[in-house]
């Protein structure tokens, strides 16, 4: 959902970045772009005119001291920020929080997802199960609490009609258990459908754990029906915050997103992939910065620290500012490798809007950086002398036949790591010299 959606919009503003004037034509052709990814996103129609509506005014009247290209981008940001709405606040402190929602919805990995979440930032999570209707979830859930090293308590297997009760007894069993941990993430059962049986148990749960935050979790792909979801939980038990799963594998993530802030329950976090590593904390400016290709670095220095340590953050906020020669290329692609997928880490950073109007194209395939491949780049560069690691420029054709002979490969293959660093090059240099249109939004500057 993200990349078809961001795609459609960094689209539409590279017309806004080529254009050789901002007129009414211009702005007419933006916005009936913005609509048609908006609405392929399953957004709701009457939200989607109202934001066209609402950006063609403006951009057409207001008078700012930008330049009419940047004015037109920024408006275009505030009104996709204003859909979202403010973020839920989850601190990072001793709390208690309780999870629930429809069956299927991706609540039990949600739960693990958290629990990891709040690991990372140096808390001690611990996890209770009151699922007390469905083994295999609570298996599910100890496997996954297992992998992490996080303490999980989910009691005995089923007990027919008195399920309530023995939810009961499992939470209050687990909360004595894990009385010294920071943070207790209760996790209840789900249904399929809103059931007053369902809402009963989640209030007498509520009543005894009295948890600092209440999470929904809502599953992207149910589109605008997010919305009534998201009402009748908050009418019948009260909601603080959403997280919103799958939002890597939907077409109608758009849908959930604005239905949900439409009733006006913040977002708390996304659902982004399969592991108990990819939940985000959902920050809308950071979230439609990457959206429009603005770039989050923030969120990438933040993943770094977490990967790899304040050390190596430091190093590569280096390397984002342009400290970056061949001789680095190969250590730093692999301590990029180890924060996951390339293409997820190039999404934080400031240049997919602006690529094509500056001649950057980044396919698939530019990410496609195997172990097999970064094994060959090192022993290309095993063969190079440290002058043409430190200077790639004075690398001829002649280097290039006798750099493929001591590394043992062909010619192709030393030209391609050349290229590959020249797009990276090239990549800082947008990133670093000044070329965006605008200034990036507070707290995404490097």
């Amino acid at each position: 959902m993200l990349d078809k959606l961001g795609d459609s919009l960094r689209g539409a503003l590279r017309k806004v970045m080529m254009a050789k004037r901002i007129d009414e034509k211009t702005v007419d052709e933006v916005v009936r772009d913005i609509q048609r990814a908006l609405i392929q996103a399953d957004v709701k129609i009457s939200l989607v005119k109202e934001i066209s509506s609402k950006i063609r005014t403006r951009a057409l009247k207001e008078k700012t001291s930008l330049n009419p290209r940047a004015q037109v981008i920024r408006i275009v940001y505030e009104e996709l920020m204003n859909i979202l709405g403010e973020s839920a606040d989850i601190p990072l402190k001793r709390q208690r929080i309780m999870l629930f929602g429809l069956h299927g919805s991706g609540k039990t990995l949600s739960c693990a997802k958290l629990a990891r979440y709040f690991q990372k930032k140096g808390l001690k999570p611990a996890v209770i199960c009151a699922d007390v209707y469905r083994p295999a979830a609570r298996e599910q859930l100890r496997q996954l609490c297992e992998s992490i090293n996080v303490p999980f308590y989910g009691g005995g297997g089923s007990n027919g009609d008195s399920g309530t009760q023995k939810a009961l007894e499992i939470v209050r069993e687990g909360m004595k258990r894990f009385e010294k941990y920071d943070v207790l993430i209760v996790d209840t059962a789900g249904r399929h459908a809103l059931e007053e049986e369902m809402i009963e148990e989640l209030r007498l749960l509520g009543e005894m754990v009295r948890p600092d935050s209440r999470l929904l979790v809502l599953d992207a792909s149910i589109g605008q029906l997010a919305a009534a979801q998201a009402k009748a939980f908050d009418e019948a038990i009260g909601i603080t915050g959403i997280i919103i799963t799958k939002m890597d594998g939907t077409a109608k993530g758009g849908g959930a997103l604005s239905a949900v802030a439409e009733v006006g329950a913040p977002i708390a976090f996304l659902g982004v992939g399969e592991t108990v590593e990819d939940l985000e904390k959902f920050e809308p400016d950071r979230f439609i910065s990457r959206l429009l290709g603005m770039g989050d670095i923030k969120s990438l220095i933040e993943k770094i620290e977490e990967s790899l340590g304040a050390e190596a953050a430091e190093v590569a906020t280096d390397w984002l500012r342009g400290k970056f020669t061949l001789k680095d290329l190969y250590e730093q692609l692999e301590a990029l490798r180890k924060m996951g997928p390339l293409k997820q880490l190039f999404q934080m950073l400031p240049f997919g809007m602006f690529g094509g109007a500056l001649g950057l194209k980044l396919d698939d395939e530019t990410f496609q950086v195997t172990d097999e491949k970064l094994r060959r780049f090192k022993v290309i560069m095993d063969s190079m002398t440290e002058e043409e690691l430190e200077n790639p420029k004075i690398i001829d054709r002649s280097r290039v036949i006798r750099i493929a002979k001591g590394a043992g490969v062909r010619t192709e293959e030393v030209n391609e790591l050349l290229r590959y660093y020249k797009m990276m090059q090239k990549a800082i240099k947008t990133m670093r010299g000044g070329r965006l249109p605008f200034k990036l939004p507070r707290g995404l500057r490097l």
